[in-house]
């Protein structure tokens, strides 16, 4: 017979998993996806280094929001492992090491951001500098930024990779939502090696475009199963 208090504690951080979920989708949304699309102009730094400095309040939104994601992931990592632990204790510990190494890399890549900030707000040491050049420097921090998110994709990619594992194992989920974030898992590793390999291709992106699609709607609806149903509390108990 399942307890109250089982059901209290597994139901509600199922929910809870939801939110953060959804809370990180809208943050994460703003500050990788929209935020850089208005500033960054690749192979120009003039004109990224000017719209930074036109949409300053943009900017600094972004950094908001990625420090937010930051936050939340890591109280969404350890939730995620609680509820799947019961499908594989191994599995779950791998899930959860490698979404705390993907949040540690998203730390170190807002230097990249940071760094051009200070660049280009006239601080005295770099009056010997000239424009140009502190424009130039800037844009090589920010697409080093973007590689900084090719890194952490792998990371997430393997934490995609297990957590889809979890659920589809798991019968307390539904396992195409397993089977969904599994397969698209390939598309954040096939993008981050190609792009840190240097190896893209058109063949290979139309692939990626794919498996992210897959990954996406895998990760939409995981977040909403979440929120509306969350968790078989009787299968639950049965492995746990």
């Amino acid at each position: 017979m399942t307890s109250t208090k089982t059901k209290i504690p597994a139901m509600t951080y199922a929910k809870y998993a939801g939110l953060l979920y959804l809370l990180i989708a809208i943050s994460g949304g703003f500050s990788i996806g929209y935020m850089p699309s208005v500033i960054v102009v690749a192979g120009d730094p003039a004109t990224t280094t000017q719209n930074m400095m036109d949409h300053l309040g943009l900017f600094r939104l972004g950094i908001l929001g990625d420090i937010v994601v930051l936050l939340l992931e890591i109280v969404l990592t350890v939730i995620l492992y609680q509820l799947t632990k019961p499908a594989n204790q191994t599995i779950a510990m791998i899930a959860l090491f490698s979404r705390l190494a993907m949040s540690i890399v998203m730390g170190l890549n807002l230097l990249n951001y940071l760094i051009p900030f200070h660049l280009l707000n006239g601080a005295d040491n770099l009056s010997a500098f000239e424009l140009d050049e502190l424009q130039s420097l800037s844009m090589v921090f920010l697409e080093a930024h973007q590689y900084g998110v090719y890194i952490w994709g792998l990371f997430f990619g393997l934490h995609l990779v297990a957590l889809g594992y979890l659920v589809f194992k798991s019968k307390y989920f539904p396992k195409v939502l397993g089977a969904m974030m599994g397969i698209g898992s390939l598309g954040y590793l096939l993008e981050s090696i190609g792009e840190i390999t240097l190896t893209n291709n058109e063949v290979l992106s139309t692939l990626i475009i794919a498996f992210l699609v897959i990954a996406t709607v895998g990760e939409l609806s995981f977040t909403s199963w979440l929120l509306i149903k969350g968790i078989n509390i009787e299968e639950w108990d049965k492995q746990t």
